[in-house]
């Protein structure tokens, strides 16, 4: 007898997605148990006896799990495919890794920096979901100069997008030209979330980097290449 497991976590343990994208697939009515459409969360499925397909495509388990750092470089997307035909991370890695990996939360588009990418779902969901609080550092160039009033609310939390973010560590590193450099740890990972905070205390982002996401850091990385992750990074996610 199998390994029974949450739908859900069988389609990320495939590499297919991450737990919380694959209960979006689950809801599209787009994953398949034995032939039979689901879309109710909570259908648990055993290990290698039921056939589970996604999009009419078969999906089991992967064997090798893969866990890469990439500096992504502006302009490009972090997604599979774009709908406008820009360059997504993929094109940075698919040369090399010929197993199908995804990339574990976002960095917009303009931003630049630490991007981490897998082929396990349960590891992706350890490192973006927001319970686990992952702290990710980055280094922003403001317009504008900040305030110590500025950087105080900044530390407090502002409110954004109606809600207020948690508290976060954040010191002026430089400023020069009408500009500031900051760095900034936080424990979110809201959509553009570094951006919109500077830009409800009236300094918007010019040049945003990821540096640091948990204990896995930049470093000198080049920018558009990747390594892997060391055992000590893996499990730094897994143990939380």
């Amino acid at each position: 007898m199998g390994e029974i497991v949450r739908l859900q976590k069988y389609i990320a343990m495939s590499g297919t997605a991450s737990r919380r994208a694959a209960e979006k697939l689950i809801e599209e009515g787009r994953v398949k148990v034995n032939g039979k459409k689901i879309t109710e969360q909570g259908v648990k499925v055993e290990v290698g006896c039921d056939k589970v397909e996604v999009d009419g495509k078969q999906v089991k388990p992967e064997n090798r799990k893969i866990y890469i750092a990439l500096n992504k470089p502006a302009g490009y997307v972090t997604t599979a495919k774009d709908q406008f035909d820009r360059p997504t991370v993929m094109d940075l890695v698919s040369s090399e890794i010929h197993t199908r990996i995804f990339p574990v939360g976002r960095l917009d588009y303009e931003t630049e920096g630490l991007l981490l990418m897998t082929n396990d779902g349960v590891w992706a969901n350890k490192v973006s979901h927001p319970r686990y609080e992952s702290s990710k550092r980055y280094y922003a160039v403001l317009n504008g100069v900040l305030s110590i009033q500025s950087l105080n609310r900044i530390r407090r939390g502002v409110v954004v997008d109606g809600k207020k973010t948690t508290a976060a560590q954040c010191e002026i590193m430089e400023i020069e030209g009408g500009m500031t450099l900051v760095e900034i740890t936080i424990h979110e990972g809201r959509n553009r979330q570094v951006r919109k905070m500077f830009e409800a205390v009236g300094n918007p982002v010019k040049e945003l980097k990821r540096v640091q996401i948990g204990n896995v850091q930049l470093g000198n990385l080049a920018e558009g290449r990747w390594r892997y992750l060391t055992s000590g990074e893996i499990g730094y996610f897994m143990n939380k």
